[in-house]
């Protein structure tokens, strides 16, 4: 079992940053993929980027590559998604989630999942 808890959402003005955290716990978190989400009302939860466990492996939503990059401190049991260059198409509740099988892009791979943070970006 695995419990996830999101953090550092909020208001930032287009072009701005701000640094998810996500923290984990549970035992072995070093044996789980990462992955980080996002939605907006009336839309399906997409696919922002996933950390395999041993940080060795990375993939982007090609709408965030370049801005945001992911990453892990699994003796801190934390995941991190750092987004840069912020645009009001970024806004939406961000979720953390986790599995022990597969460093991927679907969610329904997913077991875990944080209760979310609203990110919002005013143009």
């Amino acid at each position: 079992q695995v419990q996830l808890v999101e953090s550092g959402g909020g208001l930032v003005q287009a072009g701005g940053s701000l640094r998810l955290s996500c923290a984990a716990s549970g035992r072995a978190f070093s044996r789980y993929a990462v992955g980080w989400f996002r939605q907006v009302p009336g839309k399906e939860r997409e696919f922002v980027a996933v950390i395999s466990g041993p940080a060795n492996v990375k993939y982007y939503a090609d709408s965030v590559k370049g801005r945001f990059t992911i990453f892990r401190d699994n003796a801190k049991n934390m995941a991190y998604l750092e987004m840069n260059s912020l645009t009001p198409e970024d806004t939406a509740v961000y979720y953390c989630a986790a599995n022990d099988r597969l460093t991927t892009q679907n969610r329904a791979e997913y077991d875990y999942w944080g209760q979310g943070t609203q990110v919002t970006v005013s143009s």
